[in-house]
């Protein structure tokens, strides 16, 4: 793989990743993807449940298929603002204040997005203060945090942040580190399998069926936009993009080579699909690891378990840190493209 390839598709993930896009909030990557799948010159639209479709018209009788990457990620969403100004705040969808740490996060509010710091009290105290047991002996909880605005109620209320206001780490910290042919950043879990979408759009042309790419809203929260999509739009297959565990509980090796999964913790994937995904990569010679794993669900997954879909796979790539500070190797990222333009080709 050339070092343009990891370039090209370093440069479309930093996009992605900056632009803010939790669970339910997602206006600001909508309207990115919106026109660059025009750009791309696809069909594309939104639907009401938020999910960015485009779609690649395939030959007449042939077979429909739509594959996912989910385009919200994870935060915080406000519970209660103090009289002092203080922002108390939940989680949305897995995140943990500690995965942050202290620092900048943004406030989505309703006409100004607002910064502040994700704070959890100084260091210097003694047994008198509760935070020091979270030096010690327990874990920190979202409900031990807050957030400092140095806002009033009353301007954070002109900006509309109120609660059930979306809070995402800040834009301040969200560039990708590339680390050789690695890169590391927050929000990989959404912002790369979006990214395998926009160039498999870009490159798959006159497919034996309809093909649907389908930028998935509200995933991190019960993959509400599959769920949705899936239910109106008959479908001969779907197949999920997303990240994979590296754990030492799972026998998955980081680097170059993506991951199969045969079973989530929602259910076991079609192994009709998964046979016809692993024909297409040793015609590819593009190795697979294969996999199953818990604490761990996908579109394709949920919605084969709710019946919306007979036949579902998940296809992902490795990556360290999952919903965190996450890492993974482009060329993970630059197999799963391959693999698809592929499989998209397949009678």
């Amino acid at each position: 793989m050339s070092v343009l390839e990891y370039d090209r598709l370093f440069e479309t993930i930093e996009t992605l990743v900056f632009h803010h896009s939790p669970s339910g909030d997602e206006g600001e990557i909508d309207r990115w993807l919106l026109n660059r799948f025009q750009e791309i010159g696809v069909e594309v639209w939104q639907d009401a449940a938020g999910n960015v479709i485009a779609k690649t018209p395939g030959r007449p009788g042939g077979k429909s298929l739509a594959i996912t990457g989910h385009k919200d990620e994870i935060g915080a969403i406000v519970k209660t603002i103090e009289p002092t100004g203080l922002v108390q705040v939940r989680k949305l969808g897995g995140s943990f204040p500690w995965i942050y740490g202290e620092g900048v996060v943004d406030f989505l509010g309703d006409r100004q997005v607002v910064s502040g710091i994700l704070s959890f009290g100084s260091r210097h105290i003694s047994h008198e203060s509760p935070q020091q047991a979270f030096q010690k002996d327990k874990p920190l909880n979202w409900e031990d945090a807050w957030v400092e605005t140095k806002c009033t109620p009353e301007a954070l209320a002109e900006a509309g942040v109120r609660p059930g206001t979306r809070m995402v780490v800040g834009k301040h910290r969200k560039k990708p580190l590339r680390m050789g042919d690695y890169i590391a950043s927050y929000t990989l879990d959404n912002k790369a399998s979006v990214a395998i979408l926009l160039a498999l759009a870009e490159t798959v042309k006159n497919p034996p069926g309809d093909i649907y790419w389908v930028a998935s809203a509200k995933e991190e929260v019960g993959a509400v936009g599959a769920l949705y999509f899936t239910n109106r739009q008959q479908l001969d297959a779907l197949i999920a993009l997303e990240i994979c565990p590296v754990a030492p509980e799972y026998p998955i090796a980081e680097g170059e080579v993506p991951v199969l999964l045969s079973q989530d913790g929602y259910g076991i994937y079609d192994e009709g699909l998964n046979r016809e995904i692993r024909q297409a990569a040793e015609e590819g010679a593009v190795a697979l690891q294969l996999a199953t794993i818990s604490g761990f669900g996908s579109d394709a997954s949920i919605a084969m378990k709710f019946g919306h879909v007979a036949r579902a796979a998940c296809l992902s790539f490795p990556t360290q840190n999952t919903h965190g500070y996450e890492i993974a190797h482009l060329g993970a990222i630059a197999n799963c493209i391959r693999i698809l333009q592929r499989y998209c080709l397949q009678e």
